[in-house]
């Protein structure tokens, strides 16, 4: 069983990182089609940067949290809010072929952060 979960928790990881990796790295490197979508969405040049580079303070966290595990779920934890507004901005402009990867990201968040041994909730 513990076999099981790590395989989930790298994979879930892995896939985390692609996915904010290269959406971050559009909107600092202003790709055409992500600056017309992020245009779309209602957000302007500064912004769609401001956005890029909060997501790629997170993908970087999360890189070194490889070595450091320490910053690893700081990074989960910085792109969990982006994960939401995109899922929220996607669904409100009626965007259904885009929401997919913001709500797998919201439900990775949450898979990564239990599976985590290093991170818990104390109410």
């Amino acid at each position: 069983m513990e076999t099981i979960k790590t395989i989930i928790y790298w994979l879930s990881y892995a896939y985390y990182l692609y996915v904010f990796g290269y959406a971050s790295l559009f909107k600092v490197f202003q790709k055409k089609s992500m600056m017309d979508s992020m245009f779309g969405l209602g957000f302007n040049k500064t912004w769609t940067v401001f956005i890029g580079i909060g997501e790629l303070l997170g993908v970087i966290l999360i890189v070194v949290g490889l070595f450091k595990p320490q910053f690893r779920n700081l990074g989960i934890l910085i792109l969990f809010p982006f994960a939401v507004g995109a899922f929220t901005a996607h669904m409100a402009h009626h965007e259904y072929q885009y929401f997919y990867n913001s709500l797998m990201m919201c439900i990775l968040t949450v898979v990564l952060l239990t599976l985590d041994n290093n991170f818990r909730i104390q109410l």
